[in-house]
């Protein structure tokens, strides 16, 4: 499913500018994007010398190397993804432990593994090499559904790493798995009151799917698997096994032919059902809603049904969050006010809106616990969702982590004193420009200013938020009472905004491909932008694929990485 970005986009973010993609760049990336699997399927190397390595010691060493941290970091860090060590030529193979205790041990270290120099744990190595074998695969992912427990909110999160990280499976492993969970509607009524392994198991399947997407996600998408997710989805499950099981049909439906298949079994007709708990005080139960409204709108269509972009109402919506500038797997709803990640990249978006003076104040409703790291961002900060880069990973950015209670500016970590967030928490962010200061809430409880991220950049600001898998969380720009206000004077994004009724418009995918099919590009046009003629030729690459506005922005050609020494505008391009 996962792709490396929109070549433009990320060139244009990591060089700090403000060039703006056109409409149908940002629409041409869903069909660039979907069906390819890029997501990590190497594995640690490993030799058969030596002897054997003492277990408790090498676990002990790593527990104590993952304990949180310190501000030495430089390099940047995918949150999601803790970095990995291979064994060097003369170092000797680990014992085979007890795969259940190996996993939750891995469970129980995760969240603090937060810096580049830390080393992984010794469960999680263990597993990786584990997993090098049909066996030792097969051993793995049985141990996911078996005990990872249901309360946990980094738990299918875990499990998305450790599948992610293992060498891919072989078709044997596979049909074999299969075969051992043999999955169909009756297992997923047996255990009702065991919500956990059903909910593991659509994690599981979902995460497969998302890894093998083409033929081998269509073999895996059995009549057994197809009639497992449905039944999960009726309304007697547990609400996150319904979850799950959703998105596992929606990574199904990255393939086309998967997407055809569940399209037929009636799907739509019981999302339907599901979509009437988008706002439902219960937050498992609203999560169901947003996936299920998103679905009917962007992969399986109801005939009949009113597309909920056509009907929501964003009258008093002057500010929300940017669907044109957002990395690729955020879902938004049709409001722009609440996002969501189920992809196992950390995704990043920023609100409509930017400040330069004043004082600004905005709150966000914690719909899940896991990880997010929400924040300021301004116009040079950088969103590489495959490498990591979120809010606060840059020295433009600063931002609050309430799951692992941390403060992230320039990649760097410290700890803050709030508790967790937990489901229904409200954090709220002050940015005071006057001051020079960002001040994070939770609950109407204040931290210590933030000052670090003005040593680099004093002006435009943005709201903006990362998400790692399968979080979410809904943004309050000032449509509606804060619940938390801060005692001093603040403005809100709300009353200074302005969007038209176009600018408004969150359109679902399908909508998207259609407009882009319309867009005509002429055959002189600027590589970049689409606009205008490319009538600017590079020196000394020679390069003549830009105009002139686009090449000014670039310190070295797009094409072959060469420094750009001038500029020449080609006279005879010129009417």
């Amino acid at each position: 499913m996962i792709v490396f970005g929109w070549a433009v986009f990320l060139l244009s973010r990591s060089l700090g500018q403000g060039l703006l993609l056109t409409l149908g760049e940002h629409l041409a990336r869903f069909l660039e994007t979907r069906g390819t699997t890029t997501m990590g399927n190497s594995c640690i190397c490993r030799d058969d010398s030596g002897a054997e390595d003492s277990v408790d010691t090498q676990q002990q060493q790593a527990e104590n190397s993952a304990v949180h941290t310190s501000d030495t970091r430089s390099q940047p860090r995918d949150p999601v993804r803790p970095p990995r060590r291979g064994r060097g030529p003369h170092e000797p193979r680990r014992k085979k432990q007890n795969v259940d205790g190996l996993v939750l041990d891995t469970l129980a270290v995760i969240r603090t593994l937060v810096d580049n120099d830390q080393e992984p744990p010794y469960s999680m190595i263990t597993l990786h090499e584990m997993a090098e074998t049909d066996e030792g695969w097969l051993d793995v992912v049985q141990s996911l559904i078996r005990v990872i427990p249901l309360e946990d909110p980094l738990g299918p999160a875990v499990i998305t790493l450790l599948l992610d990280e293992c060498p891919l499976p072989t078709k044997d492993a596979l049909q074999k798995l299969t075969e051992i969970l043999n999955l169909n509607g009756e297992v997923a009524c047996q255990d009702s009151g065991h919500p956990a392994k059903h909910r593991n198991t659509s994690a599981v399947l979902g995460c497969l799917a998302e890894k093998l997407a083409g033929p081998a996600s269509i073999g895996l998408l059995s009549p057994g698997i197809l009639e497992y997710l449905l039944q999960c989805l009726k309304l007697q499950s547990h609400p996150t096994v319904m979850l799950f099981a959703l998105i596992a049909l929606e990574k199904f439906a990255q393939t086309s032919e998967n997407k055809l298949t569940i399209s037929e079994s009636s799907i739509s007709d019981r999302l339907v059902t599901l979509e009437s708990w988008t706002d439902d005080p219960d937050y498992l139960k609203r999560q169901v809603g947003f996936c299920a409204q998103w679905s009917l709108d962007n992969l399986f269509l109801k005939e009949g049904r009113q597309l909920t972009y056509e009907k929501v109402d964003l009258n008093s919506i002057k500010a929300m969050l940017n669907s044109n500038d957002v990395s690729e797997y955020l879902k938004i709803s049709p409001h722009g006010l609440e996002a969501r990640c189920d992809a196992s990249s950390f995704e990043s978006v920023r609100c409509t809106f930017c400040v330069d003076a004043g004082v600004w104040y905005y709150e966000v409703t914690v719909v899940t616990s896991g990880v997010m790291q929400i924040g300021w961002a301004t116009r040079d900060s950088k969103f590489l969702n495959h490498e990591g880069y979120g809010i606060g990973d840059d020295e433009y950015s600063c931002a609050y982590d309430g799951c692992r209670q941390l403060i992230w500016y320039n990649a760097r970590s410290k700890p803050h004193l709030h508790p967790c967030w937990k489901e229904g928490d409200t954090v709220g962010f002050l940015l005071d420009l006057n001051e020079k200061q960002i001040i994070f809430f939770l609950n109407g409880n204040q931290l210590p200013p933030e000052k670090q991220v003005f040593s680099s950049t004093v002006s435009g600001f943005f709201a903006a938020a990362s998400f790692m898998s399968y979080q979410q969380c809904e943004f309050n720009f000032g449509a509606k009472p804060f619940k938390y206000p801060p005692s001093m004077k603040f403005s809100t994004f709300n009353d200074y905004a302005f969007l038209s009724a176009e600018e408004k418009i969150i359109l679902p995918r399908h909508r998207r491909l259609a407009l882009l099919k319309q867009v005509s590009i002429r055959e002189n046009c600027c590589s970049l932008c689409c606009d205008e003629v490319a009538d600017t030729q590079l020196k000394p690459c020679g390069h003549s694929d830009l105009c002139m506005d686009c090449a000014l922005q670039l310190e070295t050609c797009p094409l072959c990485r060469k420094e750009i020494v001038s500029r020449v505008r080609q006279i005879s391009h010129i009417s």
